[in-house]
Parts: structure tokens; C-alpha cells; sequence
């Protein structure tokens, strides 16, 4: 509460001093302006004593003219309204102006005016939630609720997608903003939105219900054990693709190598066709002339082409063997 005082001095004069309030309750909503009307009547030609407090339940503190807080008018002068700029909520109070002038005298306290400014604050956002389960046959609460606001906003709630749709109690609760809806359906479905408001101003918040059909647990079952079977025949193969390669380079390590030279020394005492290859060294040769073939070669051509000599029996002119 401020208050306005101004020292009275002792006079003589018979003139009676008077404070009037033009309002005696003043409201604005937080960031207005607000203004206190106070004047005073005097015969008085002196500078008057001007003093504003403001009183609040457990304090009491003078106003002083700086800042946001100020005289509408120049003084002196008969009005002394206080007039404060951007007013906040804690700015609420009840306050008190007190005025004396010099050679003039008051009875009853008619140099006091009192003036109760009230500031109000619009809701803050609220905030929405949704409880419940949002499935055929299923039952959702919806919430909705603003951190602060002066006076306690009301709530209501509506549907406004696809089709506009409002509630009533019991359905919805407009203290405590919580709209009920039991045995949904897929055209319950929508976007719902809450207002919440006062004298003071309003605001909102939203939430998008989308009802689903009810979950088949048949369905959901076969296709975790599916899963399940899935993973364990992968595990499985997998466990069995290890056991063979670690057999199997168990049994390359334990098995015997071939000797590199008994290897080259077998590819080598076999032809191409796989036959014993015969050395002309090993052969036993007769030592006999060049003997023309009926192509007209000799054996030493035949020797370079490759031919391999037998040695036939000798025959007599009998025609015996010799």
C-alpha cells in the first residue's frame, strides 16, 4: 500500500484543508498504465507536503518519484495523482497519500486519501498432456494448466480439427482443465485445444489425439517367437561353419607331406600319356651303316627327329632266326 503525507504546520489560518480521490480501486491488467487520482482543496496560497506509501500485508515503504513511478502533475498543484508506468504484479497494494499546507488546518484526517491498486496478469501458456490409452474401447484424460496468471484462469476445451466439437461437465473439469473422454472411437480422432483465460487476457496450447484399433497380441506373439527361431537357426549355422573350419585346418596340420623331391622325381619318370619314357642310352645298338629308308632318311635324321631304335632279329637266308 503507498501512502501520501505531507507534515502539517501549526497555523492560525481557518481555512479547512481537504483530500479528495477521484477512484478509490484502480485495476489494470501487468504493463499498463495506471493512475491514482488524489487532489486536495485549500485557500492556501503555500507549497503543499506531499508524501505517497504504499502498504502490503507485513510492509510498508514511502513511494519516491523516480523511475516508473512519478506526479501526473507538476507540484505545486492541487492534483497530486501518482501515476506508475509498466505495472507489475508486485505493484499491487493498497496506498496512501497524506497532504499538508502550510497555514491551513484539517480535522478527521481529511488530509489522508487511500487508493487500492489491483494488477492483474494474464494466464501463461499452459501446458497440455494426455493420459490414458488412446485405442478402440480405451478411455484418455486430457490436462491442461498455466504456470501463473491473476486471477486463476478457467479452462475449456474444444475440438477444432476435423470438426469443431465443445465440451460440458462432467466431460471436462474448467477449474482443473482436464477434459475425460471413455469408449473411443477412430472419429474421436482430432486436434483438441484448451483456452485458458480470465479478465485478464488468454492463451492456449494444443494436443492431436489419433485413436488406434487395438493391437492383435495373436499377431504380436507369432511374430516375436518368428524372431526368436530366426536368430537362434542363424546362431546355429553359424556354431556349425566354425566347428568345421576349425576341424578342418585341425586335420591339415596332423596329415603327412609329400616329399618335394620324390614328387619331382615320379613327374619326371612319367611321359604325358602317363608311360614310361625309354632312353636311347638303355637301348643296345648294333653298329651297322646308315641304311636309307624307303623315304630315303637316314638314321642319324631319324635320331634328330626323335626315333627310338629296336633292335630286330637278324635273319638268315633260310629265313630262320638267327
Amino acid at each position: 500500500m503507498f501512502t501520501c503525507i505531507s507534515c502539517a504546520l501549526a497555523g492560525l489560518s481557518s481555512a479547512v484543508l481537504e483530500v479528495e480521490v477521484g477512484q478509490t480501486s484502480v485495476t489494470v491488467i501487468q504493463g499498463q498504465q495506471a493512475i491514482l487520482p488524489v487532489w486536495y482543496t485549500s485557500t492556501s496560497f503555500s507549497a503543499p507536503f506531499v508524501t505517497w506509501h504504499r502498504e502490503r500485508p507485513g510492509e510498508r515503504f514511502q513511494v519516491l518519484p523516480r523511475f516508473r513511478l512519478g506526479f501526473l502533475f507538476r507540484v505545486p498543484f492541487h492534483n497530486v495523482s501518482l501515476v506508475i508506468n509498466n505495472t507489475r504484479e508486485m505493484d499491487s497494494g493498497q496506498y496512501m497519500c497524506t497532504v499538508n499546507v502550510p497555514d491551513d488546518s484539517t480535522v478527521n484526517g481529511r488530509n489522508i486519501g487511500l487508493v487500492n491498486l489491483t494488477v492483474l496478469v494474464p494466464p501463461s501458456p499452459p501446458k497440455c498432456q494426455i493420459r490414458g490409452s488412446a485405442q478402440v474401447g480405451g478411455n484418455v484424460t486430457m490436462s491442461c494448466k498455466s504456470a501463473f496468471g491473476k486471477p486463476v484462469p478457467v479452462y475449456h476445451w474444444q475440438r477444432t480439427e476435423p470438426s469443431t466439437q465443445f465440451f460440458f461437465a462432467p466431460t471436462q473439469d474448467t477449474k482443473k482443465g482436464m477434459l475425460t473422454l471413455t469408449n473411443l472411437t477412430v472419429d474421436m480422432s482430432g486436434l483438441y485445444l484448451c483456452n485458458a483465460s480470465s479478465i485478464a487476457g488468454h492463451s492456449n496450447c494444443t494436443l492431436n489425439l489419433e485413436v488406434h484399433p487395438p493391437f492383435n497380441t495373436a499377431v504380436v506373439a507369432g511374430a516375436v517367437v518368428g524372431t526368436l527361431i530366426g536368430l537362434g537357426l542363424i546362431i546355429f549355422f553359424a556354431l556349425q561353419m566354425f566347428i568345421y573350419r576349425k576341424k578342418r585346418r585341425k586335420e591339415d596340420a596332423v596329415a603327412p607331406k609329400t616329399l618335394s623331391w620324390v614328387k619331382n622325381s615320379c613327374t619326371d619318370g612319367l611321359s604325358k600319356n602317363g608311360t614310361v619314357p625309354i632312353h636311347r642310352n638303355n637301348l643296345h645298338r648294333t653298329n651297322r651303316p646308315p641304311v636309307p629308308t624307303a623315304q630315303g632318311l637316314t638314321a642319324s635324321t631319324l635320331n634328330r627327329m626323335g626315333a627310338v631304335p629296336v633292335m630286330v632279329p637278324a635273319q638268315s637266308q633260310a629265313g630262320s632266326l638267327v
